[in-house]
């Protein structure tokens, strides 16, 4: 590149330097500019480096100066990220089962460009979680990015859905069929990404786990289910469903033993209906979707909850009950 095209570009290489080799413990002084932007290929006097300093800070970039002995030296102040925040982001993308390994190592290395090479270290950090299994379907960010554009777009999707065969083989179901739904929402629940849509042929609400999605694509057809939609609770929906199945709705009485009133509130919130009865217990009205995953979730907090009514939710747990008894007898 001819050298006055470089000088053009010395206000951004001053950027660069100064992001990449300062932090509040790391100065810099205009001797050590002056001799990494000519590594660059870039000559610059201090005179017009006093100038692009305060260019950079009329900018809004935080470029604090100090002084020390005879002359100054330079930093880096706030940032677009904080470090603490910075490490907060990288445990969640560590710890997050539907992010593979290879794109969590290429987010946490862009993650690290938003502070100094000095700081950068800190955050080749692991989070462990126990048996953590990372999502293989390395199409899920352009799933997420196509099923955003669709609703953005009000027009419905087509994929096909796959499933694990006991000799873990993926394969797509309905004999490779497309599903043509109409999506409304995403949820991330137990730790993956699902689509909440309408389904017009069935005329109900469905969902559909986002890593499961093959040869998802667009459609030019109009959205149906708005109606469903405009009064939908994606908060609530949350809430009632347990391991995303499906159930029926019903307003559910467990009565629960004192030391889980903060299970019951991490997992229904704070607005739930509790009622304090004696002997140590309380009894909670809860709103859920009915399912195997909802008494399961029940049998396993043991002799700490029991549920009341309704009659019919109550057989359904007994019944439970008697098959795992048959089970293992």
């Amino acid at each position: 590149m001819p050298k006055c095209n470089k000088q053009k570009l010395k206000l951004l290489y001053l950027v660069k330097i100064l992001m990449e080799k300062t932090d509040d413990a790391h100065r810099i002084t205009l001797k050590e500019i002056q001799a990494s932007l000519t590594a660059y290929g870039i000559n610059a006097e201090r005179k017009s480096l006093y100038d692009d300093i305060e260019a950079l800070r009329e900018y809004g970039i935080d470029v604090i100066g100090e002084s020390l002995g005879k002359g100054y030296v330079y930093y880096v102040g706030s940032r677009e990220f904080e470090l603490a925040e910075l490490k907060l982001l990288v445990d969640a993308v560590g710890a997050s089962k539907f992010i593979t390994l290879k794109k969590s190592t290429s987010l946490i290395k862009k993650l690290s460009s938003f502070t100094s090479t000095h700081e950068a270290h800190k955050l080749k950090r692991q989070v462990y979680v126990a048996d953590r299994i990372k999502t293989m379907n390395e199409s899920i960010y352009y799933n997420v990015d196509i099923l955003h554009n669709a609703i953005s777009s009000n027009v419905k999707i087509m994929f096909q859905y796959t499933q694990w065969t006991v000799l873990k083989e993926l394969v797509v179901k309905k004999d490779g069929d497309y599903y043509e739904v109409s999506p409304w929402a995403l949820s991330w629940d137990n730790e993956n990404y699902y689509l909440v849509a309408y389904d017009g042929h069935d005329d109900i609400i469905k969902h559909y786990r986002v890593d499961k999605m093959i040869h998802l694509s667009l459609t030019k057809s109009i959205r149906e289910g708005r109606d469903y939609f405009e009064k939908f609770d994606m908060a609530a929906y949350s809430r009632k469903m347990f391991g995303m199945y499906h159930g029926k709705d019903e307003l559910v009485k467990v009565r629960f033993k004192n030391e889980l009133a903060g299970v019951v509130i991490d997992r229904f919130g704070k607005d739930v209906t509790i009622r304090p009865t004696e002997n140590g217990y309380f009894i909670a009205v809860i709103n859920v979707l009915v399912s195997m995953q909802f008494i399961a979730w029940v049998i396993g907090l043991g002799e700490g909850a029991v549920i009341i009514s309704p009659d019919h939710v109550v057989l359904k747990m007994k019944e439970t009950i008697v098959k795992l008894m048959d089970l293992y007898n």
